[in-house]
């Protein structure tokens, strides 16, 4: 790859007789050479090494190249291990292979340069231009390597994928989507470890026994963990799950603390004991904004790769409105959900999609037509569609073991092989400040998956969320953070002016596309608020 026609930069200054007596004077000697990979100087000494070792038997060289990002800090690391003094690029030593590889510090490009010329007569003539060319070349050279040696690994090594709470329905019914392939990708095979407490010992060894059973291509082990020190070796993906509570609780604020022990227990241990690149995936029934923002809170390092599901709220709410379009869920597309997932969320349908239609007008595949333009009957929309999704949310049965179990699957789908283009997808993150939500706490927003990572959708029009429903969200959220941190005793309830609000109530947007004042309504669905 590399220019190889500037050996003629290289210059014998003696004959190459004179060399001789030099090999037989000196035991075998392999010198290292370690450079920035964009490194003129590093291209420099390398064309010089490779003609030495060319034509000198008993000389051997060995080449390192480090991507520029990570250089200082590779030579710092190798010059506190050796007791050397070394600042730039090229590093060259010599390990003599009669004494056990000692190290011992040659220089730079300059020191190796009068090395070559007092002992083998030998130096060089490269131009600038011709160094900076093989620079950039070398540059390259290393970056493909890199991928390479990537994805060799990723073949060799399986990806590391943690379940807990593994005796929980929602693992039995994960564990099949996870061995099928389509969620990291045919090419990738994965190793999955069931942990979850003592009690559950006799259960995992059924499961494992079970998985084995599968004879999936891409399960390359399975294996279970009762030992907490142990958990999350390694781990390249981990699943959290609802676990129950040991303690009876009594109230809402005992209820929200439990949440906090554990979560600090697992972050720690993520922090400790996972890969550094690790995702962490939170799903459940209940406080599920909560668990995620309280593993930032003790996993700081990994906090960016923390997300919880939204995509069970997001399924049903389809699922009611297929129902009523006369259609298949999986033909509603754009349906977004606000705030938190397992209590006070926000229907937003204002960019909501219906695809493949039966009515009077057709069109191609990629035709559709505005939700709500469909749908004529406001009333539903306000009050049967809203406490229809409230009771599925304060029940529980929204994120039944078959929904919750698509819903991770799926969300980690669009993690590692990107989302469907254009398509809004709903994941609960931590909040920058985005469309006026509060910093600091799980939200669930519209967004996109693309090159292994999630971008919230801050560029949708049309979107805004009014004062007051923002308000009554956040509010919570904020409460239960608080509450779970013991900065505050009492839970204390958003209250409106004309209303209590009550906990896990949920609303929905317009059902029309008018720029109108918001109003408030209530009627005999508990006072649901209604924006229009």
């Amino acid at each position: 790859m590399r220019l190889r026609h500037a050996i003629g930069g290289v210059v014998a200054r003696k004959p190459e007789s004179r060399l001789l007596p030099v090999r037989t004077r000196f035991t075998m000697a392999k010198f290292v050479l370690a450079g920035r990979a964009d490194c003129p100087y590093y291209a420099k000494a390398e064309l010089l090494a490779d003609y030495l070792q060319k034509n000198l038997p008993d000389f051997q060289i060995f080449k390192i190249t480090q991507h520029p990002q990570v250089w200082e800090e590779w030579l710092k690391d190798l010059c506190e291990k050796n007791k050397w003094k070394h600042k730039c690029s090229p590093i060259i030593w010599r390990e003599l292979l009669d004494r056990g590889g000692k190290g011992l510090l040659l220089g730079g490009y300059n020191e190796f340069l009068e090395h070559a010329q007092l002992y083998y007569g030998v130096t060089s003539s490269m131009t600038t231009e011709l160094m900076k060319v093989i620079a950039q070349e070398n540059l390259q050279a290393h970056t493909e390597k890199e991928l390479e040696k990537e994805t060799l690994q990723g073949l060799i090594d399986p990806l590391q994928v943690w379940i807990t709470s593994a005796s929980a329905p929602a693992c039995y019914n994960l564990i099949p989507i996870l061995t099928s392939g389509e969620v990291f990708g045919m090419h990738t095979d994965i190793s999955i470890t069931l942990f979850d407490n003592k009690r559950a010992e006799e259960y995992l060894k059924t499961l494992v026994t079970e998985m084995r059973n599968l004879v999936s291509p891409f399960l390359r082990s399975v294996s279970m963990c009762t030992r907490v020190e142990e958990a999350f070796r390694q781990a390249h993906v981990v699943i959290i799950l609802d676990d129950p509570t040991d303690k009876e609780v009594y109230t809402l604020e005992d209820c929200i603390r439990s949440r906090a022990p554990l979560c600090r227990l697992y972050g720690c241990l993520i922090e400790k004991n996972a890969h550094s690149s690790v995702r962490v995936i939170v799903g459940g029934k209940t406080f599920v904004n909560l668990k995620t923002v309280l593993l930032m809170t003790y996993a700081p390092s990994i906090a960016p790769n923390v997300v919880a599901v939204a995509l069970g709220v997001e399924g049903q709410a389809k699922a009611a409105l297929a129902r009523k379009l006369k259609t298949i869920p999986a033909c509603i597309k754009d349906v977004i959900i606000w705030g938190n997932i397992s209590g006070n969320s926000y229907i937003d349908l204002r960019k909501a999609k219906v695809y493949r239609q039966e009515s009077a007008i057709w069109g191609p595949p990629h035709f559709s037509r505005p939700v709500l333009s469909l749908i004529f009957d406001s009333e539903w929309v306000n009050n049967e569609f809203v406490a229809t999704l409230k009771k599925l949310t304060a029940t529980g049965r929204h994120v039944g073991g078959i929904l919750a179990a698509h819903s991770i699957a799926t969300t980690l789908k669009y993690w590692y092989q990107g989302s469907p283009p254009g398509e809004i997808v709903s994941l609960g993150v931590l909040s920058e400040g985005q469309f006026g939500i509060p910093e600091g706490i799980v939200f669930s927003m519209p967004v996109k998956f693309e090159d292994g990572t999630w971008v919230v959708l801050t560029d949708l029009k049309d979107i805004e969320i009014s004062e007051h429903i923002m308000t009554r969200m956040t509010h919570d959220l904020i409460q239960e953070k608080l509450v779970a941190l013991g900065d505050l005793i009492n839970f204390e309830p958003y209250q409106s002016e004309r209303d209590l609000a009550k906990t896990d109530e949920k609303t929905t947007l317009p059902t029309t596309n008018d720029n109108q004042e918001n109003q408030i309504v209530s009627d005999d669905s508990e006072h649901k608020t209604v924006e229009q």
